[in-house]
C-alpha cells in the first residue's frame, strides 16, 4: 500500500511540474531574440523580416524571411543563397504593399559586359525564389538568348560567349508561358526588371538589371516558425 502511495505522489509531481517545464522551454526559445526593428544601410528591417542576433545563437523567425547585412550596408535575402556573387540584394522594402525591390546580383555580374566574368547563365531569376515570394506582375521581362547564329535583336557582347542577344518589354506571365518568344536554335532565360509606362529599351539591359525588380510576399503563418527554409539551393 505504501509503495502504491509513493508512485501516486511521483505521478502527481510529474504531471504538476510538466506545464512549468513546457512554459520554461517556450520562454527559452525566444530568449535573446529582439522584436525591435533593425537597420542595414539605409533600410529598416522589421516584421516579417528579421536580422539574426549574434548573441541569440538561434533562429528568431521564419528562415525564408531572414535578412543578412553585408558589410553593414547591403541587406540581402538569405533564402536566395546570397554569397556576394549570387542571390538577391534588397534595395527597398514597402511593408504596406508587401513589395521588395531587389537586384539579382548574379545576373548583374553575368551581363556586365565590361568584366571578364560576363557569360550566359543557366537559370531564370525566378528559380531562386523561396515559396513566400513571387515576382510582382507589374514587372516587365528581359529575355536573353544564346543562339547558334545571329538574330535580329540587340546583341550582348560578352567576352566569354558569342551570339547572345536580348529582347526587352516582355509582359510578365504568371504561368511563365513565353513560348511565343522562343527562337529556333536559341536557349533562353528570363530576367524581370522594373516596368514603366514607356516599356524598356533592350540596349539598356545592364542598367535595367541594376535597377532591380519587384517581389511580393505572402505573410508568414502565425504559428511558431519551424526553423526551415523553403529554398536551400544556389543557382545562377
Amino acid at each position: 500500500m505504501a509503495t502504491t502511495s509513493c508512485w501516486f505522489l511521483v505521478f502527481v509531481w510529474v504531471v504538476w511540474g510538466l506545464p512549468l517545464t513546457l512554459a520554461g522551454a517556450e520562454e527559452q526559445q525566444g530568449e535573446g531574440c529582439s522584436t525591435s526593428a533593425k537597420t542595414c544601410g539605409n533600410l529598416t528591417i522589421t516584421h516579417p523580416f528579421w536580422i539574426a542576433d549574434r548573441e541569440a545563437g538561434r533562429s528568431c523567425g521564419p528562415l525564408d524571411f531572414q535578412v543578412g547585412c553585408s558589410n553593414d550596408s547591403i541587406p540581402f535575402l538569405r533564402s536566395s543563397g546570397f554569397t556576394g556573387y549570387t542571390g538577391f540584394a534588397i534595395m527597398d522594402i514597402s511593408y504596406k504593399d508587401r513589395n521588395l525591390r531587389v537586384v539579382d546580383v548574379r545576373k548583374e555580374e553575368d551581363f556586365n559586359v565590361s568584366n571578364s566574368r560576363c557569360n550566359f547563365p543557366s537559370w531564370n531569376t525566378s528559380s531562386k525564389l523561396a515559396l513566400p515570394f513571387k515576382v510582382n506582375p507589374a514587372n516587365l521581362n528581359l529575355i536573353f538568348y544564346k543562339c547558334t547564329k545571329r538574330v535580329a535583336l540587340v546583341e550582348v557582347r560578352c567576352v566569354n560567349t558569342s551570339n547572345v542577344f536580348v529582347r526587352a518589354g516582355v509582359r510578365f506571365d504568371e504561368m511563365r508561358n513565353y513560348v511565343d518568344y522562343a527562337l529556333e536554335g536559341c536557349d533562353a532565360i528570363v530576367v524581370p526588371v522594373m516596368g514603366s509606362s514607356d516599356g524598356a529599351n533592350a540596349s539598356h539591359f545592364e542598367q535595367l538589371i541594376s535597377d532591380g525588380f519587384l517581389l511580393t510576399w505572402d505573410p508568414p503563418p502565425t504559428s511558431k516558425f519551424t526553423g526551415q527554409s523553403s529554398f536551400n539551393q544556389v543557382r545562377s
